[in-house]
């Protein structure tokens, strides 16, 4: 099984990402995990990031999908990936889609979780005012705008990847305002793995 789960930020993806690793023995492949581990690993791949980073750049498209590459050839990647946050533009969903044709593989499906942005922005709010209450620590950017700012920058550059993978008859969607449970099982329903 391999998947990519595309959503605005707050949408749910890594939550549905466990819950499909945990029920199918899939990895989950986050790219600035697998960027740090590459690095760390001193990967001929690795060391080129660590270089670019250095310089206090953006690791292009080409090395990213070669981390992406290096990783799915590890033994725990054989029975299947999901991919969470990347591809995050046209041109990187075109470039995996090209790495994955040259190694034989093909992605099973892409997953939407559709959501409405101003119910999202309601949803985070109340998140942090529970974390809070509790006392909990809450990252700088877990608030209203920066989460607005985010959506922007999603809708801007990652609301595309949805087109381009509908185009390719790739792309199912799935209510990401519904309760989590509801949410896990249409997904599952979609992989054919639950009740139709």
């Amino acid at each position: 099984m391999r998947l990519i789960l595309l959503g605005p930020p707050g949408a749910g993806k890594g939550t549905q990402a466990q819950r499909l690793v945990d029920r199918h023995g899939i990895v989950q492949l986050s790219t600035g995990d697998m960027l740090r581990a590459a690095v760390a690993a001193g990967s001929p791949i690795g060391l080129r990031a660590k270089d670019v980073m250095a310089r206090g750049e953006l690791v292009s498209d080409e090395i990213v999908v070669g981390i992406i590459s290096d990783r799915i050839g590890q033994p725990d990647a054989a029975r299947g990936f999901i991919l969470d946050g990347f591809p995050r533009t046209v041109a990187q969903a075109e470039a995996l889609d090209a790495m994955l044709a040259g190694k034989d593989i093909a992605l099973d499906v892409v997953i939407e979780l559709k959501v409405d942005e101003a119910a999202l922005v309601g949803r985070i709010e109340r998140r942090v005012a529970e974390m809070q209450a509790r006392g909990e620590p809450v990252r700088a950017d877990d608030n209203a705008e920066a989460l607005k700012k985010r959506l922007d920058a999603y809708r801007a550059q990652t609301a595309p990847v949805s087109a381009y993978y509908a185009g390719r008859g790739a792309l199912q969607s799935v209510d990401g305002m519904a309760p989590i449970d509801e949410v896990t099982g249409a997904i599952a329903r979609i992989l054919g793995t639950g009740p139709a």
